[in-house]
């Protein structure tokens, strides 16, 4: 066994030394970033996990330590002994790119641990290798400083919560993965019982009805950092399993989870980024989010906000321009987004004709747009052949339009006209450098719609059927049930979605009428969640609760690209796993055990 793992102990990280160390005898431990050979003199510069120190080597220094280190090549797993010098003191120069930058160390003794082939690409952080590749070898993929760094900002995200939560008086818990499958919301994976032939658990996709359960047990306050699973097509920001904090309490209101939650984050973003998060949050209802941002999740590091003119054109049945008019007669709204002159004027006509394909990836037919004039006259546009004065002086007034701005409107569905303009005002807001760096705007959205109606006119529950209604609402359940406001709440992080919750239904009564209002019987959900109605004849408290999304917290706090920078091992779009071949077929054996036989394709 190496004498660097008994007698010689790692004294410091490769990213502790300082000018301060200089004179002192150190061990250091870590892999060789990249080498150099001078005049003689091997430069080596050692990586572990906090950062990176320059090592020298040379025939004056210690004769062996020199010879063996000419054998160092990158990625080679080492230990060296040697004293801290100042690397003026000799001859060099200081790096100010690296902590480390004012010392070297001279080493007098080397150790070489394991030896590595050429790696199938360079382990630095700006590097244009292909996902797939660095996807297939992800342990040298992890060991780039950059995600290094995010799994340290990861690692603190995890302590942080456990230590806030158990100082709130809070008791972690474990719920199960293989649970009932329960038909709707998103997909589940299924696991086959080999002990039950036939039957089948599924993956939890959340620990939802568990820890409804503890509150019915009496634990009161309850968390967990917890896998869940669900089998949906995947992109950037969403993987087949992922994890949440997963949290719910008893006998408390949505002002007792704005206020613990809101010291969550201020622990978590103090702990892991040293920064102090104001509070309160600000809070904003559901309706005055839709209409000034199009989303539920609005990014309030900038402006541009949306006017909804329906109400302005509709006295004037359009203002002659038979688009307006036809939105109008099928019920549809009418919006707009004013950019300011200054930012439209970088807004040439090209680019502005750009932006109607970029639109049509919402679902939108076109955008239709106007520049303002000196006299408020509407130009480079289609409507200023029809539209009249009056409308076009009420839009302006309206919209806060003025000499040099651009307009741009979408009409027809509620739906559609956010979801276009919502998505236009992002991308303008980053187009246009209007989305400042460094920033931390949160934010409560509250109010939800309880309901959402379908295409065919079915109410369906806009969060999950335990969402309590708020409780003037009440009387509106099976009646109207679009004027239904349910006690939901999302947290959004600079246009992020992070975590979603809600007070939930304790009442029998106020869950009947919740039932019927969606068409069912209380038999229906018997059939999905027998055991919680059952759970819930027994003295269930009042309780609400609230779920973060880890992944997308890391990503941000990270200021990653890509939730795949954040997971350790994260699987493709496709939802293969490029290092070990996941998923794979198994043996005629195994399924005949599982009692499972293949469809021929």
């Amino acid at each position: 066994m190496s004498e660097f793992l008994v007698d010689l102990k790692r004294t410091h990280a490769c990213n502790a030394l300082r000018m301060s160390d200089v004179g002192k005898d150190v061990v250091l431990m870590g892999w060789v970033a990249n080498r150099r050979d001078h005049g003689g003199r091997v430069f080596i510069d050692l990586r572990d996990r906090e950062g990176i120190t320059q090592v020298v080597f040379g025939p004056e220094i210690d004769a062996a330590a020199h010879e063996l280190g000419g054998e160092l090549r990158s990625e080679f797993c080492i230990a060296i002994a040697g004293r801290v010098v100042s690397r003026v003191s000799s001859g060099g120069q200081p790096n100010p790119k690296l902590a480390t930058g004012e010392i070297e160390v001279n080493a007098t003794r080397l150790h070489i641990f394991s030896r590595s082939e050429t790696p199938p690409f360079l382990i630095e952080n700006e590097i244009d290798t292909r996902e797939e590749i660095r996807l297939k070898y992800r342990y040298l993929d992890l060991r780039r400083p950059s995600l290094q760094r995010n799994f340290q900002v990861r690692s603190k995200l995890y302590r942080a919560t456990r230590d806030y939560f158990h100082g709130e008086g809070f008791l972690e818990l474990e719920t199960p993965f293989m649970v009932k499958y329960t038909p709707g919301g998103a997909r589940n994976f299924l696991v086959p019982s080999r002990l039950n032939q036939g039957s089948f658990y599924a993956l939890a996709e959340s620990p939802q009805i568990f820890k409804q359960l503890f509150m019915v047990a009496g634990f009161e306050r309850y968390f967990q950092i917890v896998r869940c699973f669900r089998d949906e097509d995947l992109r950037l920001d969403r993987q087949p399993e992922f994890t949440q904090i997963d949290v719910e309490m008893s006998f408390i209101t949505e002002e007792d989870v704005y206020s613990i939650m809101e010291g969550l984050i201020a622990r978590i973003w103090k702990d892991a980024l040293g920064v102090d998060v104001p509070r309160p949050f600000l809070r904003m209802p559901y309706h005055e989010a839709m209409l000034k941002y199009g989303v539920d999740k609005p990014d309030l590091r900038f402006g541009l906000e949306l006017a909804d003119i329906t109400s302005v054109l509709a006295p004037l049945e359009g203002g002659g321009v038979p688009l307006f008019k036809g939105a109008l007669e099928q019920k549809g709204i009418i919006k707009g987004l004013r950019v300011p002159a200054k930012e439209a004027a970088s807004l040439s006509r090209t680019e502005a004709d750009k932006l109607e394909e970029f639109v049509k990836g919402f679902g939108a037919r076109g955008l239709a747009r106007a520049r303002v004039g000196e006299n408020g006259e509407w130009t480079q546009s289609p409507l200023s052949k029809t539209v009249t004065a009056e409308a076009r002086e009420a839009v302006n007034k309206a919209m806060g339009a003025g000499p040099g701005d651009l307009l741009f409107f979408q009409f027809g569905s509620f739906k559609l006209v956010n979801a276009v303009l919502g998505g236009l005002r992002l991308h303008l807001g980053h187009k246009l450098g209007l989305v400042p760096e460094g920033q931390w705007r949160f934010l409560w959205v509250t109010d939800f719609p309880m309901f959402e109606q379908t295409e065919d006119g079915r109410w369906v529950a806009a969060h999950h059927p335990f969402t309590s209604p708020k409780p003037e609402d009440v009387q509106y359940l099976g009646t109207e049930n679009g004027r239904v406001h349910a006690r939901a709440y999302d947290l959004v992080l600079n246009g992020n979605e992070i975590a979603g919750g809600s007070i939930r239904i304790h009442q029998r009564d106020v869950q009947a009428k919740v039932f019927a209002a969606l068409g069912l019987s209380e038999d229906d959900f018997r059939a999905k969640f027998g055991f919680l109605l059952d759970a819930f004849r027994y003295g269930p408290p009042p309780h609400g609760g609230i779920a973060f999304g880890v992944d997308r917290l890391s990503m941000l706090l990270c200021n990653a690209q890509s939730l795949r920078d954040v997971i350790a091992f994260p699987k493709t779009q496709k939802g293969t796993d490029q290092m070990t071949d996941a998923p794979t077929q198994v043996s005629n054996e195994q399924l005949e055990e599982l009692g499972i036989q293949l469809k021929k394709s």
